[in-house]
């Protein structure tokens, strides 16, 4: 069994206001700083063996600290980069509350797309693999990833067998922690250092 501490990036100054994705140089807000050495200091006191990010600079400012804090190179994890959301990256929810098209991907993420962007079951598949492989290769570890809502939703939907449609079931906070338990193609989800992301009823 692996154990898998999937952690959502920190706060930054966008967050809530434009669909970031992948767009480069977001990096975090205060508020986003003091998150990250919290978690930091949370992590410390667990026996990690190692500390992953995704690509993004405000993943990549939020995990820089835990690996600091544990003495350990932070690996970069493309598999659990941001989902890509195409045409609409770097738009404004404002923006984007006037499209017909965004309104039906968020009533159906598992048959859609954004334009020019990837599907949420594409994003699915990407992460699985990436989690699979670490339960194959690093049997008995403790793996931190840092990583984006929509990767975290899409591991959270698999192992509670939800469909993707209910993505929006889940809650994830910047800076919370969400803990998996992996043993083969099954999967646990358990409580963390941090609250679990809650289950919503939309």
């Amino acid at each position: 069994m692996v154990t898998v501490l999937l952690v959502r990036h920190a706060s930054h100054l966008l967050l809530g206001r434009v669909l970031v994705g992948r767009a480069p140089h977001v990096g975090l807000s205060e508020l986003g700083r003091h998150q990250t050495h919290a978690l930091a200091r949370e992590l410390v006191q667990s026996p990690i063996s190692r500390v992953q990010s995704s690509p993004q600079r405000r993943a990549r400012e939020t995990a820089q600290p835990i690996a600091h804090a544990l003495a350990l190179p932070l690996e970069i994890a493309p598999k659990m980069d941001e989902l890509d959301v195409g045409h609409w990256t770097g738009a404004s929810f404002e923006e984007l509350n006037s499209n017909p098209h965004w309104h039906a991907w968020n009533s159906k993420r598992g048959s859609t797309r954004p334009p020019g962007g990837e599907s949420m079951r594409e994003l699915q598949q990407r992460v699985l693999a990436h989690l699979t492989t670490l339960e194959r290769e690093h049997r008995d570890e403790k793996i931190v990833i840092v990583s984006h809502a929509e990767p975290i939703r899409a591991a959270i939907l698999h192992y509670s067998g939800l469909p993707l449609d209910a993505f929006a079931r889940i809650r994830i906070d910047p800076g919370t922690i969400t803990v998996l338990r992996l043993r083969g193609r099954d999967g646990q989800i358990a409580n963390g250092p941090n609250a679990l992301p809650q289950l919503v009823t939309t």
